[in-house]
C-alpha cells in the first residue's frame, strides 16, 4: 500500500511506515458497510486511520435521534483522544458507509519522545498536529451551518461552503438527502419539503447528489 498518499503519513516512506506499525503495535480492522468501527464513552487510547472506505462520525442522544457529526474519507483521522465529548451520556459512534480498512495506533505512541529520535516519526506528529487543526476548521464551518435558525438558511449555508470548496456553484454531496438531514440534524421530511420548494423558487437545482447554487454566493 501507498502509505504516503494518506495525509497522516505525508513525506515518510512506506518503509518508515511499516517501521512504525511493527515499533507501535499497530492493528488492522477491515468493516462491512453500516458495521461500527468503535464507540466514544469507553476511554479508548487509539486513533484510526482510514486506509480505504469511507465512515461517518454520529451521535444518537437518549432519545435515539441520530445526528452525523462528521463525514470521513480515506485518509481520515478519528479517536477518543480526539473526539467529541460524551459528557452528556450520548452515544458517539464511526461507523463504516462502505467497506473500509482502519489502521490504529495508541496515541501515546504517537505522542510521547521516541527513544530513537526518529525523523520519521517527529514528521508523524506533526502531520497529526495539521490533521487536528483541519478537523477544528471544518467544524467550525458545521457550526456555522447549524447556527443558522431556519432549514432553509441552514441547507442555504451549507450548500454555499460546498460551492467556496469546491471552487464554483456546483458540487456532490458527500451523502445522501436522507443522510443530509442528520448532518444539519433536522427532520427529513421537512428538509425534503423545503428542498422542493428552492427547487420551485429557483434557488438550487438538484439532480441526486449533484447540486447548482443558483443564487448569488
Amino acid at each position: 500500500m501507498e502509505y504516503e498518499k494518506l495525509a497522516i503519513f505525508r513525506d515518510i516512506t512506506d518503509a518508515e511506515v511499516e517501521a512504525m506499525i511493527q515499533c507501535f503495535r499497530m492493528r488492522r480492522g477491515r468493516y462491512e458497510p453500516g458495521e461500527s468501527i468503535c464507540t466514544y464513552g469507553g476511554h479508548s487510547g487509539e486513533v484510526g486511520v482510514l486506509l480505504r472506505g469511507a465512515a461517518e462520525v454520529v451521535r444518537f442522544d437518549g432519545a435515539g435521534n441520530r445526528t452525523i457529526l462528521e463525514r470521513l474519507e480515506t485518509g481520515g483521522v478519528f479517536g477518543e483522544p480526539l473526539a467529541f465529548t460524551t459528557d452528556l451520556g450520548d452515544c458517539v459512534e464511526v461507523v463504516s458507509d462502505g467497506g473500509s480498512e482502519v489502521l490504529f495506533m495508541e496515541y501515546d505512541h504517537i505522542m510521547k519522545r521516541c527513544a530513537k529520535a526518529c525523523a520519521h516519526h517527529s514528521k508523524l506528529v506533526q502531520n497529526m498536529f495539521r490533521l487536528v487543526a483541519d478537523q477544528t476548521q471544518r467544524l467550525s464551518r458545521r457550526v456555522e451551518v447549524l447556527s443558522r435558525r431556519s432549514i432553509r438558511d441552514k441547507l442555504l449555508c451549507y450548500f454555499r461552503l460546498c460551492c467556496l470548496e469546491a471552487g464554483g456553484r456546483e458540487f456532490t454531496l458527500p451523502f445522501t438527502l436522507s443522510a443530509l438531514a442528520d448532518y444539519i440534524s433536522t427532520d427529513r421530511s421537512a428538509m425534503m419539503r423545503e428542498l422542493r420548494k428552492m427547487r420551485q423558487e429557483g434557488l438550487v437545482a438538484v439532480d441526486g447528489r449533484r447540486v447548482s447554487v443558483l443564487t448569488p454566493l
